[in-house]
């Protein structure tokens, strides 16, 4: 299968492709700078400004294209997190009208933060009524450029992110007190986080192209969220470092500004749609996902 990526260089993408390629699928993946990269039997780099004349037939697409969320919510930075979204999706949709036969799936990004935050409502894909903060916003024109295919006949489903796990994004900053012994809850801890494994964010998405009967959003989060007190202290016992220490909110607002909303509040999220089309998660308890990741780091830093 021919598939098309945009964000194929980032954390999300990169893992992607990897697991395509492994499956014997070709990778397509729109960059600004293709030149920068090098191709392989399984990867090919185009440019962003691609003509559908120049690309193969494509049966499916993934759009991951978005500037990190992290650093200082700037009035720059906030219209940059939009923009970037906005107009890389924009850009497939102009695509797809040119190609002679369309992909049969676009599989686009979104994020748990469309439901806006809570601490007490659970959210799942039956939840229409988006939030009404910055995030919410972001999420909910994201989606609604992505529809767009939708109205070209091809299969729409829109990947709703909880807070990924890996070897980028978050973790690696929500470990790092807890590995200086200064680890402990946010503010009170009771903000509830929609976390998901790498590799349940890939599988997830591979499911979401294969299976047919998959459209609009799926909340990509495992089946078992975590409030942040407990979360933090799932860390702390992976690695074996005490919990003990809290961050209080006046200091994370201090140093993050309105990003801290990010860590500050939450909202706690179910993947119906998932488990009702037989997805099984590779990583659903918290406890195995965080110890397969310290392996996996500790395997790295032995193999330099």
């Amino acid at each position: 299968m021919n598939i098309l990526i945009t964000g194929g260089t980032g954390f999300v993408g990169s893992h992607l492709t990897k697991q395509l390629t492994s499956g014997g699928h070709h990778v397509y993946i729109m960059t600004r700078s293709p030149e920068k990269h090098q191709n392989s039997s399984g990867i090919t780099y185009v440019s962003s400004e691609v003509a559908a004349s120049d690309l193969p037939e494509i049966e499916a697409a993934v759009n991951l294209a978005g500037t990190s969320l992290f650093g200082r919510w700037t009035k720059e930075k906030k219209q940059s997190i939009l923009d970037s979204r906005i107009k890389t999706t924009r850009r497939l949709i102009e695509l797809f009208k040119e190609m002679k036969k369309r992909p049969e799936v676009l599989v686009s990004a979104s994020a748990v933060g469309f439901y806006g935050t809570s601490d007490e409502i659970i959210f799942t894909e039956h939840t229409k009524q988006p939030g009404s903060d910055f995030l919410a916003g972001v999420a909910q024109a994201w989606e609604e450029t992505a529809e767009a295919a939708r109205e070209l006949g091809i299969r729409t489903v829109l990947t709703r992110f909880g807070v990924i796990l890996g070897d980028d994004g978050a973790l690696p900053l929500m470990e790092l007190p807890v590995k200086l012994y200064v680890g402990g809850k946010v503010a009170d801890g009771e903000q509830w986080m929609s976390w998901v494994h790498i590799d349940d964010v890939t599988g997830l998405i591979q499911h979401a192209i294969e299976h047919s009967g998959l459209t609009g959003p799926v909340n990509v989060v495992s089946p078992y969220p975590k409030r942040n007190k407990d979360f933090m202290r799932t860390i702390a016992r992976v690695w074996k470092r005490p919990y003990w220490l809290t961050a209080p909110e006046s200091i994370v607002r201090i140093a993050t500004g309105e990003m801290g909303d990010m860590v500050l509040k939450g909202q706690c999220v179910k993947p119906v749609k998932a488990l009702q089309h037989d997805y099984s998660f590779a990583f659903p308890i918290l406890e195995k996902a965080l110890a397969d990741l310290r392996r996996k780091e500790l395997k790295k830093k032995q193999s330099f």
